[in-house]
Parts: structure tokens; C-alpha cells; sequence
């Protein structure tokens, strides 16, 4: 087998992370896709369970290309006989599955309703979508440091993807809180302070407002009342010049 460059060695560890990243998350998505119910949300992690496989695809082939293998441990030394890498990536990638595996079940257990449940896997979601944006702008950046287009092009277009679902998840976030006080806090305590303070805020502006109008109609009386003196003022007057 062809010895791998320095370069190339290098962007293939790198690609190595993210693959089995996406890997991790195949199996991750699948749990928290039985758990979710809300529609919308549903669809979204499906859609992205797609791209996920999809993306773990295209960084197995590109690793090929580069002359390596997917999965394979980074530490084992570049001239290792061919048996002991691919049995240490063997032990890497079932070890990375069946801690996939192993928090599905966990996740399903965390949270005291289904509305929390989802909650928490968005959230936990979220952190996973920074962490492969994180990835995949050093390989970007790596890529076009050493002159791979190929392997830029490649992390910048998942990393666009990676970033479209951070900001969907991000959206969905403050939806599915709503949901769980809905759920999980009576309609009583739902009443927040802000929401006595807009009440309050509205009886002050009212009580404003009749003091504005009031002051109004004393104005407007006065004027009227001075007009009244001016007039009687200015007829007594023009009599008194007439006697």
C-alpha cells in the first residue's frame, strides 16, 4: 500500500472525526425520531437523518480518495501493519456505535414528560450541530491551507447544511419550552409577573388618559369662562363711554 503524505494523512484524521461524528449521530437521530410526536419537528430530524447518512457517505468516499480509511484511529501509527489498523478501527467504530446505542435508551428516560423529552434531545441536538460545524470549518480551513479544493468544497457544503439545521433547531427551542410549562405548570402559575405588570400598566395608562381628559375639560371650561369675563368686561365698557 502507498505511503500517505504528510497532507494528505493530516486532512484524513480530520475527515476520520467527522465520519464517525455522523455516524454517532445516525444512530442518535433514529431514537430521538420514535420519541418526537410534534409534527413539523418530526420531519425535520427525518430530513436531516437523510442528510446525516448522506453526509458520511461523501467523507467515507473523500477519505478513499485521499488513500485512507474510513474509521480508522488517527493514534496508530502510520506505517502499523495493515491487521492491527483496521482491527483498532474496528474497535473504534463499535465503540462509537454502541455509545449511540447505549443514550438512546438514556434519553428516552430523561425528562418527565414527552414535551420535556423532546426538549432535552433538541437541545442536546443543538450542542451536537456546533460541535460537526466546529469540525467541518477546520477541515474547510485545513483543505484550503494545503491546496485540497476538493476536500474544501466538500466541508464547506456540509458545513452550510450543519448550520441550516443549528438555526431550525435554534427556532425550535423556545417552541418546545412553551410547550413543557404548558404541559407540566398549571394554567394558574402560568400567569407571569410580566403579565400582572402589563395589566398594571394598562390601568396606569388608563388612569392617565381620564386625568389627561379631565384636565382637558377644566381647561376648556376655563377658556370658556375667561372668554365669558372678557366679553361682559368689554360691554360695560362701551356702555359706560356711551353715557
Amino acid at each position: 500500500m502507498a505511503e500517505v503524505s504528510a497532507r494528505d494523512a493530516k486532512l484524513i484524521q480530520y475527515l476520520n472525526e467527522a465520519y464517525g461524528k455522523e455516524r454517532e449521530l445516525e444512530t442518535a437521530l433514529q431514537a430521538h425520531i420514535t420519541m418526537t410526536t410534534r409534527a413539523p419537528y418530526k420531519k425535520r430530524l427525518q430530513q436531516h437523518l437523510r442528510e446525516t447518512k448522506d453526509h458520511a457517505r461523501r467523507v467515507n468516499r473523500r477519505i478513499k480518495e485521499l488513500g485512507g480509511k474510513a474509521e480508522a484511529i488517527p493514534a496508530v501509527p502510520d506505517r502499523a501493519p495493515d491487521a492491527l489498523g483496521e482491527a483498532a478501527a474496528a474497535v473504534t467504530t463499535a465503540a462509537s456505535r454502541a455509545l449511540a446505542a447505549a443514550k438512546g435508551p438514556l434519553h428516552a428516560i430523561r425528562g418527565t414528560s414527552t414535551a420535556e423529552k423532546m426538549l432535552k434531545n433538541a437541545k442536546t441536538e443543538y450542542f451536537n450541530e456546533f460541535e460537526e460545524i466546529a469540525t467541518y470549518r477546520a477541515i474547510e480551513t485545513l483543505a484550503e491551507t494545503v491546496g485540497d479544493r476538493e476536500t474544501q468544497r466538500l466541508a464547506r457544503a456540509i458545513r452550510r447544511e450543519e448550520e441550516r439545521m443549528a438555526s431550525f433547531l435554534e427556532r425550535q427551542i423556545p417552541t418546545l419550552t412553551k410547550a413543557v410549562a404548558q404541559t407540566e405548570i398549571p394554567a394558574s402559575e402560568r400567569r407571569t409577573r410580566g403579565g400582572r405588570k402589563r395589566q398594571s400598566t394598562s390601568r396606569s395608562r388608563s388612569t392617565k388618559s381620564r386625568s389627561r381628559s379631565t384636565k382637558s375639560r377644566s381647561g376648556s371650561t376655563a377658556r370658556r369662562s375667561s372668554s365669558r369675563r372678557r366679553s361682559k368686561t368689554g360691554s360695560s365698557s362701551r356702555g359706560s363711554k356711551r353715557s
